[in-house]
């Protein structure tokens, strides 16, 4: 249940601008989980979550960056490695350098789009499972802007 509950906190704080432990406690309890001030608290320390600057101007919880890994070593495997993308309902296809579909799948996983539910890798195609189709188009928009920083 834990393990669980550490999940969708990650994947709240990665939708929502989450400011506060009573805000983060109230979309867990949305969601089905029972947890106190206390529970939510203590896995926010588990987690080791840090407050940043948010889009608004206001602190809102994220993933420590080192936790995360979002190095510029990932970023720029995808960036090299990539040639193009597609999707099929909520199945977005990715095509790589010829070699490199592993190393960018990889890169995927490490940057930790919540939209993603996993990669499976051949030699230059990345079948990628997406959470929903609006999901899908998300994902799509977030890696062209990646792409083109």
């Amino acid at each position: 249940m834990k393990v669980d509950r550490h999940s969708k906190i990650v994947e709240l704080i990665g939708k929502y601008q989450i400011e506060t432990q009573e805000e983060l406690a109230e979309y867990l309890k949305r969601d089905g989980y029972k947890v106190t001030q206390a529970t939510v608290s203590r896995d926010i320390r588990e987690l080791k979550l840090t407050k940043v600057q948010g889009e608004n101007g206001r602190q809102r919880y994220a993933v420590m960056q080192s936790q995360r890994d979002f190095s510029e070593k990932y970023l720029r495997i995808f960036r090299d490695c990539y040639v193009s993308m597609d999707m099929a309902q909520n199945l977005l296809i990715i095509k790589t350098v010829s070699g490199m579909a592993m190393a960018v799948a990889e890169a995927l996983d490490v940057i930790g789009f919540h939209e993603l539910v996993g990669c499976v890798a051949g030699d230059n195609t990345i079948f990628c499972a997406v959470r929903t189709v609006d999901d899908t188009i998300i994902l799509m928009d977030k890696l062209k802007k990646l792409l083109a920083e």
